[in-house]
């Protein structure tokens, strides 16, 4: 009886320590997290390649060869899109903080309201419903758009320290991901078919995420950038912008395709705001966010034959946003993952448990 109770008090004093140090390891990395999700994001979706470059080369070789690549060819030019929109993003929310008047942006509304092709007594409305509420609107969104646009530009102040630890941790995660996964496999106290579900989830949402997020970005930024060059505007950068705007779903677009729609109604060129609508609202935002982006998840995830939590447009486009807001830039992929994953906690929840109720 003795003996079984100092096991248990072993056990029990393990568990603790073991509680403790992953409490702590997450304390310490907490500066990395986002850096080293995204490593991890990046290892995943790639990983295929690497075994393929592995099987003629040896591994810490083929590890330095996907190393370079995906640095090359997505984290620097990531990198520098990141860095170049911060300083940009940065001077904007100087100017809103310190140059923020209602008084101009109430003469812009009203330029916009007497720009639009509406009846007088439609624009007689529209104009006090809004006079009304203006200020408490204006001051609202401009709190809102400075704590989204900070959140970006959290990850552009730190360009360098981001570039590093990135490529060092996606060549380590190439090299010891396998084996972690193991120790991790070993130590769980799941069952060995849960295990494998929440690593083969995590594996398929990470490849449905990065492959819809960027199929999905590049498409809404050539179908808004034309729309730009049929207005006479600079289509690269609107093109970018929408591009990257386009990692929120539904809301993402909005933040591109309305400020500049209602600029051009403000200087009396309706024509060319209606055809920025037209590309940005109806094509980018409608048809290619609603009706492409989850034929785009259905197939990836048909592809790996596992249902995305990411069909769930609410969740997404919520964690989408508590992420950015959390974590900056990287949390576009981090509050989905989280979000997914927990709704794949539920769903083990429910194979454990609901055959007993």
């Amino acid at each position: 009886m003795t003996q079984n109770t100092q096991n248990g008090h072993g056990n029990g004093l393990v568990l603790i320590l073991l509680a403790l140090s992953i409490l702590a390891l997450v304390w310490l990395f907490t500066p990395f997290i986002a850096y080293l999700f995204l490593s991890l994001l990046i290892c995943i979706s790639t990983y295929s390649s690497f075994i393929k470059i592995s099987d003629k080369y040896s591994k810490n070789l083929a590890a330095i060869i996907m190393t370079i690549l995906v640095t090359v060819l997505l984290i620097l030019p990531l990198g520098y899109i990141l860095f170049f929109s911060g300083i940009e993003i940065t001077n904007l929310i100087n100017k809103l903080q310190s140059d923020y008047q209602v008084s101009e942006i109430r003469r812009i509304k009203d330029q916009i309201i007497l720009g639009l092709p509406i009846s007088d007594s439609i624009r007689e409305f529209l104009d006090s419903s809004l006079r009304n509420n203006f200020e408490s609107i204006a001051f609202a969104i401009k709190d809102f758009s400075i704590v989204i646009l900070k959140s970006i530009t959290t990850l552009s102040s730190q360009f360098i320290f981001f570039v590093i630890i990135t490529i060092f941790s996606l060549y380590y995660f190439y090299i010891d991901g396998p084996s972690f996964i193991d120790k991790v496999r070993k130590v769980s106290p799941l069952d060995n078919k849960i295990n494998d579900l929440l690593f083969n989830q995590f594996s398929a949402l990470s490849l449905t995420l990065v492959g819809s997020v960027f199929l999905v970005a590049l498409t809404q930024g050539i179908a808004f950038a034309i729309g730009v060059m049929i207005v006479g505007l600079p289509a690269l950068f609107f093109g970018v912008a929408m591009a990257l705007a386009s990692f929120i779903p539904i809301l993402g677009g909005l933040l591109v395709w309305f400020p500049l729609s209602i600029y051009l109604f403000a200087i009396g060129e309706p024509t060319n705001a209606i055809i920025i609508i037209i590309f940005g609202a109806v094509i980018s935002s409608t048809l290619i966010d609603n009706f492409l982006r989850p034929i785009i998840i259905m197939r990836l995830s048909s592809s790996m034959n596992h249902q995305s939590a990411l069909n769930n447009t609410l969740i997404t486009v919520l964690s989408t946003l508590a992420g950015i807001i959390k974590f900056g830039i990287l949390g576009l992929f981090i509050g989905p993952i989280i979000a997914a994953m927990s709704i794949t906690i539920f769903d083990i929840y429910q194979i454990q448990f609901g055959k007993s109720k």
